[in-house]
């Protein structure tokens, strides 16, 4: 079968066979057998083409725009410039997989704090969590819709947590802060409430002999890790009950009444080796901790022995770190330069990163890699910007 580009004259050109393939349901789906179409078609022309293709099957059919992939890699330029680039032969039938173009989403109403918004977590689908310079976490239900706020931190607070996204009903959050400390929070989130509610911590955990700069959870939540100023990362239980390593408070009155008296916990194992503030921790697996540091490093630790099993150097101060991508290996990481960097410790012997990503403009200032999608990555920086990466355009 022959296709005529229409579009600029493309029609022209030289042409190739192509079968178009897609994982999308009908009325999706085209014909699978193989056309001959313009090699100088870019992503508009490939769309229109399909476009066309199903509005022959379906007579009521609407018009979408479309994306397209060769060899799991998005295609960003014309056929012809792409084959060439990938030194793939013209000669054979090649396989183009279409899918549906996300849109834009639409900005929601801000959600106003009364300082710098230093932390957000936003792992719960009720939810969100958020840390700022006020020294206030805040638990938003929507955008603009504050349902509690955290209070007790003396000074701003640093990185937050949610430990269970997913609870039922109660669920337990942690907030770090330059006090030099860490809270743990229960927050019943489905209480019907007209005003925010202020809560106070049910555990602190103190040890640490300067900023807190980062806390993440263990995948059970039965145990947190905070990285600090002091260059040394802590690990803490998250239990209410007393254990060896908890102390209780005294209770308090505040006008007249005498409030719940608060756990005190204190770090059960310390893991050292960095030589700088350590500024991002991060918990992927039951048994590994990661982090990043201003000494330029990125360090892999043991939790049961405490023992650092890698080390990745990358010459400039980082600020963030990600583990996720394709088996939820690949290192992402970001500091005093616009480039996001992407490392697969799979691949021993060289500290060199497989991706660099470099659109931004000034330094990173965190990253996240998206939690089901292996080909997504978020990273803001100071230039004011949030971008998303597709590792399948890299």
């Amino acid at each position: 079968m022959d296709m005529v580009g229409e579009e600029n004259g493309e029609g022209s050109a030289r042409r190739i066979q192509v079968r178009f393939v897609t994982k999308l349901s009908a009325p999706y789906k085209v014909p699978t057998s193989a056309i001959a179409i313009p090699v100088d078609l870019t992503r508009f022309g490939l769309s229109s083409l399909v476009n066309a293709l199903l509005e022959g099957n379906d007579a009521d059919y609407k018009p979408e725009p479309f994306d397209f992939l060769i060899d799991g890699e998005f295609v960003r330029m014309s056929l012809e410039q792409f084959l060439l680039a990938k030194g793939i032969s013209a000669e054979r039938i090649l396989e183009i997989e279409y899918t549906r173009v996300v849109a834009p989403r639409k900005e929601e109403d801000p959600s106003l704090h009364d300082d710098w918004v230093s932390a957000v977590d936003g792992a719960s689908s009720r939810f969100f969590l958020t840390g700022c310079y006020d020294g206030l976490g805040r638990l938003w239900k929507g955008a603009g819709l504050c349902t509690h706020i955290l209070e007790g931190h003396s000074d701003a607070v640093t990185s937050v947590s949610i430990i269970n996204p997913e609870g039922m009903e109660t669920v337990t959050l942690a907030t770090a802060s330059k006090d030099r400390t860490l809270r743990l929070w229960k927050i019943n989130t489905e209480e019907a409430i007209n005003h925010p509610m202020r809560v106070r911590a049910f555990k602190i955990l103190r040890g640490h002999k300067s900023s807190v700069q980062s806390v993440a959870v263990q995948t059970s939540g039965e145990m947190v890790c905070s990285g600090s100023w002091d260059c040394t990362i802590n690990l803490w239980r998250t239990n209410d009950l007393n254990a060896e390593d908890d102390l209780v408070s005294k209770k308090r009155k505040v006008e007249g009444q005498v409030e719940d008296s608060q756990l005190e916990g204190e770090a059960f194992t310390t893991l050292v080796g960095h030589t700088q503030c350590v500024s991002s921790v991060v918990w992927p697996q039951q048994e590994s901790i990661y982090s990043a540091s201003w000494d330029h490093s990125i360090r892999k630790w043991d939790v049961e022995t405490g023992k650092n099993l890698s080390d990745i150097f990358c010459g400039k101060v980082l600020n963030c770190l990600d583990i996720g991508g394709e088996g939820s290996t690949l290192i992402a990481a970001g500091g005093s330069d616009p480039i996001l960097r992407i490392w697969d410790p799979r691949k021993p012997g060289t500290s060199a990163p497989v991706f660099q990503f470099a659109s931004h403009t000034s330094w990173i200032s965190s990253c996240k890699w998206h939690d089901i999608s292996w080909f997504h990555l978020l990273s803001a920086s100071y230039d004011g910007k949030v971008m998303l990466w597709d590792m399948r355009t890299a």
